[in-house]
């Protein structure tokens, strides 16, 4: 059995594989079944990508230059550093404001996202990334709270002879990369060491950002058969500036303008986050082998909001400057057994989140955008247990079956140490739980296709930010429901090695107690539950090469989204008791109906490579009453670069165009903003310049 985590994969045509390096097509992934397997023979749709096979040539900052072409996998580039990328899978995550929400992320196993639901993916380090695996479909359930989805990131191994990169990109915007990864390896021990540092001036006016990553994969082999794996990672961003959103009158004005209200407050955002963990992985024999991980980090993050000076005179008022201090833990471990026909798995995971949250006013006297008074202080704890059981059963020699479940406890507890007169002790804990069984059936009836269905229960628990505030302006809302989720897949896929992989999947997703906008006031938002909303659509991926040199790959994703139930939303600037009727059937927003990209690709490493892409979205409402969107839109893109054989390694320069034809669009969305700033205007057209020096020095 192949260690998890360590299959060579891609979903490039020339990425190198498990099964050589000469194999065109994608053939092992390991997320869904937590041991390597080949990704035809998991019933459920999972895409894997190799960031420097897919765009070897770009930035190298976000994930949304290397995903744009997942089927059912949204990745919206905010052009604002304060604010992480908006990633949603299937609708799952698209109402979130700021962070990720409602899918699962990890590094290397260690989760990104909290025992709450929330995550961030702004640790996430490209350059040192061998593979990242995008599991959609009822078998995220596996994978607890909040799984409408999983995004995994996987560092590489080291290699033997060593490499030592080198890169350097710079283009407009005042975008600056640079950055050094070391990989080797020699006898059982093999490294994988990165550094990377980044600054931008920002499309927009405010919105200067520059931000520090490291990334370390010590990996050794002992001699009974036992791996261990050290991990680390860390992350510094200091003051990166908050544009916020614009109006529909702004955005039409000048989309590169800041709002008032954030130069006003010099609106901004510091983080420093550091992590590391550990991964034992021991054969015990008799097709018998368990795996065990630990780990631990720290967050920090101060964030200065332009919340006005009045609303902050009510006595309940928590400030407006966010200053959180947390710490986080967990362990996962699991026993696993393999028979000819059988394959079985049990484990158990735990996660742990301490955060001191308090909350100071952004003003002295007249002067605003300072830390003033303090008006919060609390120490919030998120828990979760969680039980998992794992089948893969090939009943006859064209069948198999994989079925799981898992049981999830999460628990909150909230602390209150700031208690006065007006202000009175607002303490709370409430836990959550629920059983969620996911099983698919997958049938082989060629070498080269397989045909699936698969369903599965999960659920999405409220977090901390949204049972942080009542609508009735008092403490904590723990009335709040989890969304219950039942969902249902039926796909196909076909790989006709060495040039044509395709993969078909429909879907769809019925959640209860929806959690949607209740008010919005003072610059604070509070959530409730709606009853009823329907995710469903088909997607589609073609990975086709012709020959040596011509690769093409396309990607295509039809979703609609609804809500059932019919609600009262808020539309009001402030909105304090929602008055707008929803209709059942309406659209749920920051939702597109379409989404499509395509990419030709002529040349590889060594060269002339030119590439020329394409990405459509369609139109998206912006909040639940419907009575605003941004725009569908497409843009086009072209790269050219060329690499070259030296002395013990390999140069490469490239020169990439975005936004060819300089369109305007919202490339971003802030779902139900309280002050009506719904749009985060895209980067126009841009340049991007970079250069790579891969040295092998044996």
């Amino acid at each position: 059995m192949a260690a998890p985590g360590l299959a060579q994969v891609g979903s490039d045509p020339i990425s190198e594989k498990a099964v050589g390096r000469n194999s065109e097509l994608s053939t092992i992934v390991v997320t869904a079944t937590r041991h390597a397997e080949s990704i035809l023979e998991v019933p459920a749709a999972i895409d894997v990508v190799r960031p420097d096979s897919v765009r070897p040539d770009a930035l190298g900052v976000n994930l949304s230059e290397v995903l744009d072409r997942v089927p059912g996998l949204l990745v919206r580039n905010r052009q604002n550093s304060a604010q992480d990328e908006q990633v949603s899978i299937r609708g799952f995550g698209a109402r979130a404001t700021f962070g990720v929400r409602g899918i699962r992320l990890y590094t290397d196993g260690i989760p990104a996202s909290m025992p709450d639901g929330s995550g961030q993916v702004s640790h996430f380090n490209l350059d040192s990334a061998e593979r990242i695996e995008v599991l959609r479909g009822p078998y995220s359930a596996l994978y607890g709270n909040s799984s409408g989805g999983v995004i995994q990131l996987f560092t590489a191994d080291g290699i033997d002879p060593a490499e030592r990169r080198f890169d350097l990109v710079g283009g407009s915007s005042g975008n600056l990369r640079s950055s050094v990864n070391l990989r080797d390896a020699s006898d059982r021990f093999d490294s994988n060491i990165g550094l990377t540092w980044f600054r931008t001036d920002g499309y927009r006016d405010h919105s200067a950002a520059q931000r520090l990553s490291s990334n370390a994969k010590l990996h050794w082999q002992a001699a009974d058969d036992a791996t261990l794996t050290l991990l680390a990672n860390t992350l510094s961003m200091p003051e990166a500036q908050d544009p916020l959103g614009l109006d529909r009158e702004q955005f039409d004005e000048n989309p590169r303008q800041a709002t008032e209200a954030a130069t006003l407050f010099n609106t901004r955002k510091s983080v420093n986050q550091v992590q590391a963990g550990a991964i034992w992985e021991q054969d015990l024999g008799d097709q018998h082998d368990w795996r065990a991980l630990v780990y631990g980090g720290k967050r920090e993050v101060e964030q200065f909001l332009a919340i006005p000076v009045f609303a902050q005179l009510a006595p309940r008022s928590a400030g407006g400057v966010i200053d959180l201090d947390g710490s986080y833990r967990g362990g996962d471990v699991r026993w696993s057994w393999r028979g000819s026909a059988v394959e079985f798995t049990l484990g158990t995971s735990y996660e742990a989140f301490d955060q001191q949250r308090r909350g100071y006013e952004n003003f002295l006297t007249d002067l605003v955008g300072v830390k003033g008074a303090l008006r919060r202080d609390e120490g919030n704890r998120s828990r979760s247990l969680d039980q998992y059981a794992q089948m893969d059963w090939e009943f006859a020699p064209s069948w198999s079956l994989l079925a799981g479940i898992r049981h999830s406890n999460v628990a909150f507890r909230v602390d209150d140490h700031y208690i006065t007169q007006s202000n009175p002790d607002d303490s709370g804990e409430r836990t959550y739980s629920a059983t969620t069984p996911v099983a698919g059936l997958l049938y082989r009836p060629s070498q080269a296709a397989r045909l699936y269905a698969s369903w599965g229960r999960g659920f999405e628990t409220p977090t901390f930010s949204e049972i942080s505030y009542r609508n009735d302006g008092g403490g904590l809302n723990l009335d709040l429901k989890p969304a219950r989720t039942q969902s249902v897949e039926v796909g196909a896929k076909f790989q006709w090695l060495p040039n044509l992989e395709f993969s078909v999947a429909t879907f769809r997703a019925e959640t209860n107690d929806e959690i949607a906008v209740a008010t919005n006031f003072g610059g604070r938002s509070t959530y409730r539950n709606v009853a009823q909303a329907r995710r469903q659509g088909i997607e589609a991926s073609l990975r086709v090469r012709f020959d040596d040199q011509w690769r093409l790959q396309l990607a295509a994703t039809g979703l609609d989204a609804r809500f059932r139930t019919p609600f009262l939303a808020c539309v009001g600037i402030p909105c304090v008791v929602p008055s707008e009727p929803v209709a059942a059937g309406a659209r749920i927003p920051g939702i597109p109906r379409l989404n499509l990209g395509a990419q030709i690709v002529r040349g590889g490493d060594l060269g002339w490579r030119i590439d020329a892409r394409i990405n459509h979205l369609g139109d998206v409402l912006v909040n639940d009453a419907g009575t605003q969107s941004a725009d569908a839109y497409s843009v086009f893109g072209l790269g050219i670069g060329y690499g070259l054989a030296v002395s013990s390694g390999r140069l490469r320069s490239f020169l990439e165009l975005d936004n060819l034809f300089d369109r305007r669009y919202a490339g971003s969305v802030i779902v139900n903003d309280g002050n009506g700033r719904f749009y985060e205007p895209a980067a126009g057209r841009s340049v991007t310049l970079g250069v790579q020096w891969l040295w092998s020095p044996r």
